[in-house]
């Protein structure tokens, strides 16, 4: 079993979004990396969160942890952890009707759970050309239906791309196909949904300092080479990609729809 995240930082408090407190949101993949950092930002602003994660151990660790790290926050919202396989349009529904048996409502919908396997282009196994695109492009979309089918007017949806989807990279030929299909989706997604009040956007961060990416750093020269595709020359932390997040959720974005947001320190222009 991997071990939860850690201590679980929050972005920055200076957006305090006043429309947030009372609202619900679902995150999968929330155990660790950026779902955990989403689920402590969102929550530190009052809004109940359903932590999803098809390691729901770990999930409840980390729930648990968010809720010690907010606590002095004023009005902090609730993290709850259930389980999710997001292959499984099920699990989607399940986890849809329980935030809204739990909280009485759900507004945001935040489709972070993925998967980024590494193989040269004439060597990936079948199977993980299916499991990549099950996991990273139809656990989108089944999130997305479950949560169209559970949202009010008003709400909104934040799916993760990558700037993959836009620059790709060897050994990533599975992955980058996935991610732009998610961008693509994404705007669908917001074309369909639009009639029902419901935004759908994504977000496409670059080489983001979490466990999926722990290979960079462990490797010296594909250090390097990171560094050298980013014009800010570092990598970025989770609560980097925390406000973007929020604002996408925000009242700030009600005319934003289809749009993917690169968070990535300008890696895609290089």
């Amino acid at each position: 079993m991997t071990e939860p995240v850690g201590r679980v930082q929050t972005a920055p408090m200076t957006a305090r979004y006043p429309e947030f407190p009372g609202k619900v949101a679902v995150i999968t993949g929330a155990a660790r990396g950026m779902g955990a950092r989403f689920a402590a930002g969102l929550a530190a602003r009052g809004v109940h969160v359903v932590g999803a994660d098809i390691d729901e151990a770990a999930m409840a660790a980390t729930a648990e942890l968010i809720g010690k790290e907010i606590a002095g926050e004023p009005e902090p919202g609730r993290v709850v952890a259930a389980r999710i396989d997001v292959t499984r349009p099920e699990d989607h529904e399940t986890v849809a009707r329980l935030a809204v048996e739990r909280f009485g409502r759900l507004d945001f919908w935040v489709n972070n759970a993925g998967v980024f396997p590494y193989a040269v282009a004439e060597e990936i196994p079948s199977e993980q050309i299916g499991a990549t695109l099950s996991v990273n492009v139809e656990g989108v979309l089944y999130g997305a239906q479950a949560a169209a089918r559970h949202m009010s007017p008003g709400g909104a949806i934040v799916n993760m791309s990558s700037v993959s989807a836009v620059r790709v990279r060897r050994g990533r030929a599975a992955y980058c196909a996935s991610k732009a299909a998610v961008a693509h989706l994404t705007e669908s997604l917001a074309v369909e949904f639009g009639d029902k009040g419901i935004r759908v956007n994504a977000i496409a961060p670059g080489y983001i300092d979490t466990d999926m990416t722990r290979w960079v750093k462990e490797d010296p020269a594909a250090l390097r080479h990171a560094l050298d595709s980013v014009p800010l020359h570092r990598l970025g932390s989770p609560e980097e990609v925390v406000g973007p997040l929020l604002f996408l959720l925000s009242d700030s974005a009600r005319y934003v729809t289809g749009h993917s947001l690169a968070v990535d320190g300008g890696s895609r222009h290089v």
